[in-house]
């Protein structure tokens, strides 16, 4: 849980309801017509939310998607990116098949697909470090694989409400297909990691590594900063999705995203995310 001291205004229990309403509309597969109470006032008070929404979850931690905060939706933490839990059972390798992913949006709710650079941790970070620098990130031994976040949430105003709301669920987070990884990825240039996303055939976005704020290493170095601020530092084998490198695309049931990175292509078919 966190060790950071959010506002206690309204009290814990209204942070426990929050978490138990967006839990419960996940399990039941169904979508929320509103933030089911009031907004967290700050990012540390949307993480305890976040931590308790985790506590009620039946499942295992294994990573955390990163999203980006744009300038003007910042508070006083300064953070520019958020975190959100990837958890064991939503979490795909793709085989070369059609992967199903499930989605909110046929019961109302959000569902998107982002093209992402993961990283794997192959040592633990220090417990006792809470600050770290690009620089510092790129001491900690990793592996980098591609891979596709499952962006959806019962709340379909999620993105439109802010980060202290995308948060407080999950970070708008579904599941992970992670792809193969990529060779010698520390000696390469990050600006040719390339990659394109198409829906239904039609190109949505394109981009790559190189569009991420700060980089890979930038990326690691938050997630580092920002889970073990929390409480949480990071593991051996955890994954870390590192940004939308081509856009948030908004995905409905029934259609196919295709994720093309040159060597490897990574094909999800969104269905209804079930109930239970």
């Amino acid at each position: 849980m966190s060790n950071e001291q959010g506002h206690r205004n309204p009290s814990d229990s209204a942070w426990e309801d929050i978490a138990r309403r967006f839990v419960e509309a996940r399990r039941a597969g169904r979508s929320l017509p509103d933030f089911p109470g009031e907004i967290p006032p700050d990012l540390v008070t949307a993480y305890r939310v976040q931590d308790l929404a985790i506590a009620r979850w039946d499942d295992v931690v294994v990573g955390w998607k990163i999203g980006y905060i744009a300038a003007e939706r910042r508070d006083d933490s300064g953070d520019e990116r958020l975190l959100g839990p990837i958890f064991r059972r939503h979490l795909w390798n793709a085989t070369g098949a059609i992967v199903d992913i499930p989605v909110f949006s046929a019961a109302g709710g959000f569902a998107a697909v982002e093209a992402e650079y993961v990283l794997q941790l192959e040592a633990d970070a220090p417990a006792d470090k809470l600050d770290w620098t690009p620089q510092e990130a790129a001491t900690l031994p990793a592996r980098l694989y591609v891979g596709v976040e499952v962006a959806s949430s019962p709340l379909a105003t999620i993105n439109k409400l802010g980060p202290r709301v995308v948060v407080s669920d999950f970070g708008n987070n579904n599941g992970l297909v992670l792809g193969p990884p990529i060779g010698d990825w520390t000696t390469c240039n990050e600006r040719d990691l390339n990659v394109r996303t198409e829906i239904d055939g039609v190109v949505v976005g394109t981009g790559g590594a190189g569009n991420l704020p700060g980089g890979l290493r930038g990326a690691l170095a938050f997630a580092l900063h920002r889970s073990a601020r929390r409480g949480r530092p990071l593991k051996k084998g955890d994954l870390i999705a590192t940004g939308n490198a081509t856009g948030i695309h908004d995905i409905d049931v029934g259609q196919h995203a295709l994720v093309d990175f040159g060597d490897v292509r990574i094909v999800c078919r969104a269905v209804p995310s079930p109930a239970g």
